[in-house]
């Protein structure tokens, strides 16, 4: 399985393949190359005379994927950068356009389950959540640091929590006696403000919405997605294609509203009018991928 040999399943891979159509010679760019599992495939189709470009902002696996990588048919360049700065990339590789550009916006199994990330509360780990090592603030920093009004608007406007408000009361409370550093904490502090609300009646841990908008604050998750729906279809060549498969509504939106803007200007056509999402068998094998939804859209002409 691909999960035994990557630590990590690549999401609607097989739609992903189907809707970008890649051909012999084409040169492609992943913007999210993880663990490899997408490139692999993609490089697969390419050929000796295609190219595959690969960006990253965590250099452990992108060391991983290269590894992955050697014995694919075509050329390969791979890049420690956020898909927020293709553009700097793709004038290092001398290229003004591409045929096809993918981005997974899910972060890899491994660095959910590897304490060096400090993502999860799973198990207990320093509060970091940093997936890109250039990035100087942690999760603890913003937790320990910014107002309680702004906490809570973080939890609500990045991952719809709607205990926000008690959640950064608490939060504030308990940073006033000792600062918070570890995920054990932090999510012991989350459970507290929801069972002064009568507890949880989700099938999610009470902490899961917390955990996942500090991590998109901390990785700068938004304001990347909208640099790079705002510079990737300058970037296709004419009937290049770009894929986009996210985890969370308000990425969806961002993308189902870029994609549909482009269109209304004719720059680009939908593809896909409804995101694909995966199958029962891939929900079933594999059960973090049941919030992953793909769009597709195609360039339609040159600005």
């Amino acid at each position: 399985m691909e999960s035994i040999v990557s630590g990590h399943d690549p999401v609607l891979l097989e739609e992903t393949l189907h809707w970008l159509d890649l051909r012999p010679g084409q040169v492609v760019v992943d913007c999210t190359l993880g663990r490899g599992g997408h490139a692999r495939e993609m490089a697969s189709r390419l050929g000796r005379e295609g190219l595959l470009i690969g960006l990253d902002v965590d250099p452990r696996n992108l060391e991983f994927a290269q590894g992955r990588l050697k014995d694919v048919p075509c050329q390969v360049r791979l890049f420690h950068a956020n898909f927020a700065e293709l553009r700097d990339v793709l004038e290092q590789t001398g290229l003004k356009e591409v045929d096809a550009i993918l981005a997974d916006l899910g972060i890899s199994t491994n660095q959910l389950f590897d304490a060096r990330y400090g993502l999860s509360f799973a198990q207990p780990m320093p509060l970091d959540m940093r997936i890109d090592p250039r990035l100087r603030r942690s999760a603890a920093d913003i937790v320990n640091s910014i107002r309680e009004e702004a906490l809570a608007d973080v939890l609500y406007e990045l991952a719809q929590e709607r205990y926000s408000r008690r959640i950064a009361r608490n939060i504030v409370e308990a940073r006033r006696i000792s600062p918070i550093t570890t995920t054990e904490r932090l999510a012991d502090l989350v459970r507290r403000a929801y069972a002064s609300r009568g507890g949880s009646h989700e099938r999610i841990d009470p902490a899961t919405r917390t955990f996942l908008a500090l991590r998109m604050a901390v990785n700068e998750e938004i304001p990347n997605l909208r640099a790079l729906l705002k510079e990737a279809p300058g970037f296709l060549g004419n009937g290049g294609r770009l894929a986009i498969i996210s985890f969370q509504s308000t990425e969806d939106r961002l993308v189902k509203q870029a994609f549909r803007s482009a269109e209304q200007t004719g720059q680009a056509k939908i593809l896909t009018p409804k995101p694909i999402c995966p199958t029962e068998a891939e929900t079933s094998a594999n059960p973090r991928s049941r919030s992953a939804r793909l769009r597709v859209m195609q360039k339609s002409g040159r600005s």
